[in-house]
C-alpha cells in the first residue's frame, strides 16, 4: 500500500507566510523559505505554496520566494495562485517547483491543464479546486481565492480535470477552511469515487483525530493542514507517529 503524504500548505501573501479563516482574518506567520525548510527537517512529505491573492488582485504570482525555498528544500513542493499560462509554468519550474497548481486560470480556461500536461508531464499539474456546499447539498467550484462562485459542479470538474491531464487534485472545502472541526468527509468521498487521480485532502484540520479519521474514512492520498502546524498544535513527527499506531501507512520521519 502506497504510503499516505503529510503536506503542510503554506499561503503567501508579500513574500510572507499567513493564515486565515474561511480566506479571511488573515494572521502574518513566518518567512517562506524558513517556514519550508523547518518543515522539510520535520519530516513533511511534501510543500504547498499558494500566492492567496494572486487571482482576485488579477496580477502574476509572486515569484521571489520560490527559489529561496528550492535552495533550503530536499522534498517535492508545489507553487499555486495566479498562473493562468504556459508561460507561468515553465518560470515557476524553472525556479526549482517541482508541481504547479492551477485554480482560478483552469477553470477560465481548461485547456491550459492539457497543454501544461502536455508539455511538463502530468505529474507536474495539480489542479486545486475550492468547494462550498449549496442550498441543495451540492458542491459549487470557487475561484479567486475562495471570493467567486462559478456554479461549477465540483464533482463534475474533478472528473474533467483528470480528463484533461491533471495528474492529481487538492479539494479544499472553503465550509471547512480554518475550523478545525474535520475535513468534509462527504465531498472527499464523492471526488475519490469519481477520479482514479491521487486526491489531497485539505481544509479543517484541527486535532490529529482529524487527520486519522480522513485516512481511514476516505480513499484520499494525502492530507493538507496549515494552522495546526504553523503555530506547533501539532507536530508532524508526533503526528506520523500517531498515524503509524493507527496501521495508516506512512513514510517515517528520518
Amino acid at each position: 500500500m502506497l504510503s499516505k503524504r503529510i503536506i503542510p500548505c503554506l499561503d503567501v501573501r508579500n513574500g510572507r507566510v499567513v493564515k486565515g479563516k474561511k480566506f479571511q482574518d488573515i494572521q502574518d506567520v513566518d518567512d517562506p523559505a524558513t517556514l519550508g525548510k523547518r518543515y522539510s527537517d520535520l519530516g513533511a512529505d511534501e510543500l504547498v505554496f499558494y500566492d492567496i491573492t494572486a487571482s482576485s488582485e488579477d496580477r502574476k504570482i509572486s515569484l521571489d520566494f520560490v527559489s529561496d525555498v528550492a535552495k533550503n528544500l530536499n522534498i517535492p513542493f508545489c507553487v499555486g495562485g495566479g498562473v493562468e499560462t504556459i508561460e507561468d509554468f515553465y518560470d515557476i519550474l524553472r525556479r526549482g517547483a517541482d508541481k504547479i497548481s492551477v485554480n482560478s486560470g483552469a477553470v477560465k480556461n481548461p485547456k491550459l491543464i492539457q497543454e501544461a500536461s502536455r508539455k511538463f508531464g502530468n505529474q507536474c499539474v495539480v489542479l486545486s479546486i475550492d468547494a462550498k456546499r449549496n442550498e441543495e447539498g451540492n458542491y459549487d467550484v470557487y475561484i479567486k481565492g475562495g471570493r467567486e462562485n462559478t456554479h461549477m459542479d465540483a464533482i463534475l470538474w474533478a472528473i474533467q480535470g483528470e480528463a484533461l491531464g491533471a495528474g492529481e487534485l487538492v479539494i479544499n472545502s472553503i465550509d471547512a477552511d480554518g475550523m478545525k472541526e474535520g475535513y468534509d468527509l462527504d465531498l472527499l468521498k464523492q471526488i475519490t469515487s469519481a477520479v482514479n487521480i491521487p486526491v489531497i485532502a485539505s481544509g479543517g484540520a484541527g486535532k490529529m483525530e482529524d487527520f486519522i479519521t480522513c485516512l481511514k474514512e476516505t480513499d484520499v492520498d494525502a492530507v493538507l493542514a496549515a494552522s495546526v502546524f504553523h503555530f506547533q498544535e501539532i507536530k508532524i513527527s508526533d503526528l506520523k507517529e500517531r498515524l503509524s499506531m493507527e496501521n495508516i501507512p506512512i513514510r517515517k520521519v528520518h
